[in-house]
């Protein structure tokens, strides 16, 4: 695990394969562009994360709003602290054609929150993996409702190319690459102990709030 000095709460992960560009800021051989984040201020998560539904909902109703597409929200733990993996795709910007890939971790206490986040755009070439998938499973089961709700509309379409099960044949895919190189780096996470102890996120708080602070 490589030790971390940024404005962040966390204090190690694993950086092989990447190069640092900036502070909190690493880029790889592939194109993946690797951040790290701390905001002090309230989380803007629609909903507690152990609401699963309506987390999941008001995620993918809020990314489509946006004009993007919300592939999947997940609860989970990084460091043992609860958080809500999020993998959105997004138009390329300025461009007509492609998309970006953001998958990432949000890691939400009471009056903060730290983001670990995966960035891969398409290069070149774009929309192979959609026909290819779309025509081992026909046009008739390729587009499908989002399962987060089916009142979520607009934004990007939601299909099952975009699921984990096509990552295998498409290795080299930035979707297969944001969605790799997140659940490897995650679990060698570690966060500052006063981080850990903060409040959890979501009302209401289980002890008196207490601010984090920046490392020196």
């Amino acid at each position: 695990m490589t030790p971390i000095s940024t404005p962040t709460p966390i204090t190690g992960m694993d950086l092989t394969g990447f190069t640092e560009r900036g502070q909190g800021l690493w880029t790889d051989e592939k194109g993946l562009v690797l951040s790290v984040h701390f905001f002090p201020l309230v989380p803007d998560l629609p909903a507690p994360l152990h609401e699963t539904d309506r987390l999941r909902h008001d995620l993918a109703r809020s990314v489509a709003r946006a004009g993007g597409g919300l592939i999947e929200a997940v609860p989970g733990e990084v460091d043992s602290v609860p958080a809500v993996r999020q993998l959105v795709k997004i138009r390329r910007p300025n461009t007509e054609h492609g998309l970006v890939f953001l998958a990432s971790w949000t890691v939400p206490k009471a009056d903060c929150s730290t983001v670990i986040k995966v960035q891969a755009g398409e290069q070149g070439t774009t929309g192979m993996r959609e026909a290819l998938v779309g025509a081992r499973v026909g046009h008739e089961n390729y587009f499908r409702p989002h399962p987060y709700g089916p009142d979520v509309s607009g934004g990007l379409p939601y299909h099952v190319a975009d699921l984990e099960e096509w990552d295998a044949e498409f290795p080299e895919h930035p979707l297969t690459l944001a969605r790799g190189a997140l659940r490897r780096i995650a679990p060698t996470v570690a966060f500052d102990e006063r981080f850990k102890a903060l409040p959890p996120f979501g009302p209401p708080a289980a002890a008196p709030r207490r601010r984090w602070f920046r490392r020196p």
